[in-house]
């Protein structure tokens, strides 16, 4: 998009009523429906649902500015979930890369264990055996990885 046309368009909107705003989103919804070059910017889930909550209040006749609050609201409601959403792949990445770290570090030397104190208070020398590594599974190992 030519960014000095997306600022003038701008720069327009920005004098117009919410009332006209809706008649100016409902005639771009028709122009892009008729001669759209390209898919539109896809939108999650979430936006998709307040888009269409605010075509439903719309077509119910509802006065713009009951609209304009209640979209107001749905939208923060929107962004707080969005921060969710985003916290929540961030911690379940971190929870991944653990998991991994720890299945590569299976196959590596077990340090011994601290020998634990004799009953007369002094520390008995650890065993020269070898420790137990527990026998976990590995995941099959793939050529690219």
């Amino acid at each position: 998009m030519n960014p000095y046309v997306r600022d003038r368009i701008h720069r327009k909107l920005e004098t117009l009523s919410d009332e006209r705003l809706y008649q100016v989103l409902d005639y771009v919804e028709f122009i892009e429906a008729r001669y759209a070059e390209k898919p539109a910017t896809p939108v999650n889930v979430l936006q998709r649902f307040a888009e269409g909550v605010e075509d439903k209040l719309r077509a119910g006749g509802l006065a713009v500015s009951t609209i304009s609050e209640t979209m107001g609201l749905l939208n923060r409601a929107v962004g707080v979930l969005n921060n969710v959403t985003q916290a929540t792949m961030t911690v379940a990445g971190d929870v991944v890369t653990a998991a991994r770290t720890a299945v590569d570090q299976v196959g590596a030397p077990v340090p011994p264990a601290p020998a634990p104190p004799a009953a007369n208070g002094t520390t008995s020398l650890p065993s020269t055996s070898p420790p137990s590594i527990p026998n976990v599974p590995q995941p099959p190992r793939t050529h690219g990885t």
